[in-house]
């Protein structure tokens, strides 16, 4: 699977129905569908969500936010900063590297990401060279977010 390659997914009812075949769809998943259909009703051609394809079958997925930097509390200097949310790959095509080439995808943007990590994948995201953050009762909301840092940016400092 060396020739994969990370797609913009459409917004449109294959999608929606691609999106039923994951392991997590279920009360967490409604979100990630609600987000889908909303964007279908309005139509909007610039879809956060992305995906690669084995043949004509959706096996990994994520959503990819940009959020402004004048939300952002988390990265110092303030910034545009991505929020990632909901990756996940089939299980059939785990550790095949799919994962790591949708975070390597993030990435290529070279902006901060902020992951809320799903039980039982902080290894996956420590390998990823993410890092929690300190954790701010107001911020975080009982949430424990994972950051990635590129070159040049920190944490803010919580004091």
């Amino acid at each position: 699977m060396e020739n994969v390659k990370v797609e913009r997914l459409l917004i449109n009812y294959k999608t929606l129905e691609e999106f039923k075949l994951f392991k997590e769809y279920g009360i967490q998943e409604l979100s990630m569908l609600e987000d889908l259909q909303s964007n279908m009703i309005e139509n909007d051609s610039e879809s956060p969500f992305y995906g690669i394809y084995y043949g004509n079958s959706l096996v990994a997925r994520m959503s990819l936010y940009t959020i402004s930097k004048k939300y952002d509390q988390y990265f110092e200097p303030p910034q545009d900063y991505l929020e990632l949310w909901k990756l996940e790959v089939l299980y059939d095509y785990r550790g095949k590297g799919l994962g790591k080439k949708l975070v390597d995808f993030a990435k290529s943007y070279n902006l901060p990401i902020k992951t809320n990590p799903r039980i039982n994948s902080h290894g996956f995201w420590e390998k990823m060279n993410f890092q929690k953050v300190h954790y701010d009762v107001e911020r975080d909301l009982g949430e424990n977010p994972l950051i990635w840092l590129p070159e040049g940016v920190e944490e803010q400092d919580r004091n």
